[in-house]
């Protein structure tokens, strides 16, 4: 009996640390997971427990934290290789991820994410209408001139590569009653995630302008324009990430020089030889802008930018009439 009772109780204890062992391997191969709360924020770490009404969570930063499951929108596995994990350390996404300095990324903006941003000229305001679709307002700060923008994520290509379709249709509001209106619609290709991505961007602009303030007392008259646009976001440690922002712009319009005469007569020329033969030439607008931004929080972020444009056209026979000028700005990115 005695026996029995020393084979039961070895037993016991072999199952007990058989359990122990198992519950040690287990923790051991816990994989991170990055936890999304309804407001944003998120949160990387190994689940230590979930009685069906919390989860705590073994944080990579801040160490165990409660959080109701009412609270969360999604828990996914985290690849340590991915790039959630620069240095070693986790970074968040952040909700303004969609965006470089001045033009965005094919990624939709996630729900409730919405953001705005105050640049040194105007506030603008992007709000995540559905899974798909966002819609925004920028205007200066005397409200005038004023635009609408949309964005519209069609689709993707295996897991990187992201396509949408923007439009900016704007109106000059109070200023000339109105009487000058313009609009830009584009494609963009995206390569990438919402943390390292490069964009293509190719689309039509046009202003009309039946003030004349842009083209002289000549009513009803249109420039239009071809743009591209170069643009690229990689990460730099936990919360800066280096940007770089381009636009090409190309459009051509009316040679007031066209069939006059050459001299070297100031009063004509000023003594340079113009292009008198072709009815049109071409401007050509390059927009560089390299930029900085530091996540303060996963709600808020500033952003620098070096910013330059360098304008070139055809007016005159020999070579380009070229000219360039600096635009330094700093712009602040608010979740709400």
């Amino acid at each position: 009996m005695m026996k029995i009772t020393h084979i039961i109780t070895l037993i016991f204890v072999f199952f007990q640390f058989s359990i122990i062992a198992q519950d040690i391997d287990s923790t051991d191969s816990k994989k991170l997971v990055l936890i999304t709360k309804n407001n944003g924020g998120e949160f990387i770490g190994e689940i230590i427990s979930d009685d069906g009404r919390e989860i705590l969570l073994m944080t990579t930063t801040i160490g165990k934290i409660y959080i109701n499951k009412s609270d969360i929108s999604g828990i996914t596995l985290v690849d340590e290789k991915s790039n959630y994990i620069i240095g070693g350390e986790f970074r968040a996404e952040g909700p303004f991820t969609t965006r470089y300095f001045f033009t965005n990324n094919s990624l939709p903006i996630k729900k409730k994410e919405h953001y705005a941003m105050i640049q040194l000229y105007g506030p603008e305001f992007h709000f995540s209408v559905s899974e798909n679709l966002s819609l925004g307002v920028m205007a200066s700060w005397i409200a005038s001139p004023i635009a609408l923008a949309s964005k519209l994520y069609l689709g993707s290509f295996g897991n990187s590569t992201h396509f949408s379709a923007g439009t900016i249709i704007a109106n000059s509001g109070y200023i000339e009653q109105g009487k000058i209106f313009g609009g830009l619609h584009w494609l963009t290709m995206t390569k990438g995630d919402r943390m390292k991505n490069i964009s293509f961007s190719a689309g039509y602009g046009y202003i009309v302008d039946n003030a004349g303030l842009f083209f002289g007392n000549r009513q009803n008259k249109t420039q239009d324009a071809m743009v591209i646009s170069f643009a690229g976001i990689t990460p730099l440690g936990k919360k800066a990430s280096l940007i770089f922002d381009s636009m090409i712009i190309s459009n051509k319009k009316d040679n007031p020089n066209h069939g006059r005469t050459n001299t070297s007569g100031w009063w004509i020329f000023n003594g340079t030889n113009y292009n008198t033969t072709d009815r049109e030439i071409t401007n050509t607008t390059l927009i560089m802008m390299p930029s900085l931004r530091v996540n303060q929080s996963y709600e808020k972020a500033f952003q620098i930018s070096l910013a330059g444009v360098i304008r070139i056209d055809n007016s005159k026979t020999e070579g380009y009439n070229s000219s360039s000028f600096p635009v330094p700005t700093i712009s602040w990115l608010r979740k709400f």
